[in-house]
């Protein structure tokens, strides 16, 4: 069963993979809308390619900052266990 195992814990890591990714590009668009619709209101008139960046860094920030390890930390500070 241990090959089992493992094929179930390789499935679920690919599975995994690919709906972070897909999320991340969701995350993405939804993001250069806001930097647009910021820009708009501030009647600014940015090119593309500094609204794809402002979006790419906000995106990748986002990201970096939702897997770090301290969030890990957290939640298992938050879950019952008290920190001596």
């Amino acid at each position: 069963m241990g090959f089992l195992d493992s094929f179930g814990q390789l499935a679920s890591s690919i599975i995994a993979v690919v709906l972070l990714l897909v999320l991340a590009v969701v995350s993405f668009f939804i993001t250069i809308f806001i930097v647009d619709a910021g820009a708009a209101l501030a009647n600014l008139d940015p090119s593309p390619d500094f609204v794809t960046l402002a979006a790419a860094v906000l995106t990748a920030g986002a990201i970096v900052g939702g897997a770090s390890p301290l969030s890990a930390i957290a939640t298992a500070d938050t879950a019952g266990n008290t920190a001596r």
